[in-house]
Order: structure tokens, then sequence, then C-alpha cells
């Protein structure tokens, strides 16, 4: 028990001993994923999709950016077709490597995988 409260204990430290240049790496993350999905949706998916567009623009944190995941894929099926879409949301899913809990974190699944 001791174990899981010094392990608890350092978790809680890290968060609130955060540098800010780690504060800064974070909000540019968040910018860059936010800029790559409207940059995927393009100036089509935003006019044909403003409601996507609306709610990746003012999504307030990165787990609001990671649900918003399953938005873009519809839009981008809809305009591209659903491979396209499929390569880009992996592309996106990418980008959050690293920056989410892992309990967050998409498992492999079979909707990812090529079929001959």
């Amino acid at each position: 028990m001791n174990r899981l409260a010094s392990q608890f204990i350092s978790s809680m430290q890290g968060l609130m001993n955060r540098t800010p240049a780690e504060d800064v790496q974070l909000a540019i993350s968040i910018e860059d994923i936010r800029q790559a999905m409207l940059d995927f949706l393009g100036d089509e998916g935003c006019s044909s999709f403003p409601q996507v567009e609306r709610r990746v623009l003012f999504a307030p944190d990165l787990q609001g950016l990671w649900y918003l995941r399953a938005d873009i894929m519809v839009a981008l099926s809809s305009l591209q077709g659903e491979r396209i879409a499929s390569q880009k949301l992996r592309h996106l899913t990418h980008m959050f490597e690293g920056l989410l809990p892992k309990g967050m974190v998409s498992r492999p699944g079979g909707l990812g995988r090529e079929r001959a």
C-alpha cells in the first residue's frame, strides 16, 4: 500500500511541478492537432460541416479534440471516401501519442486493418 501511495504522490508532484516549457509544448501540440483537423477538412469540409469546424475551433482541451475524431471521420468519409478518411484519421491519432492518459488511447482493432 505504501508503494501505491508513493506512486500517487509522485504523480501529483509531477503534475504540479510542470515547467512552463512543458505547458508551451502541450499548447503547441494541441494547436498542431487542431490545425491538422481543420486542414483535413479543408474549405469544402468546413463549408459542408460548419458544426464540426466550430467544435474543432472551440474544443477546450486535448481530450475534446480526441473525441472529435469520430466527427472528423464522418465528415471526411462523406467528402473523400472511407479509405482516405481512415488513412487521415490514423495520422491524426498518431499525433495524440504520448499526450493522453493511457486509458484514453485507442487499442488496435479490426477497422484499421487493410483487407485483401
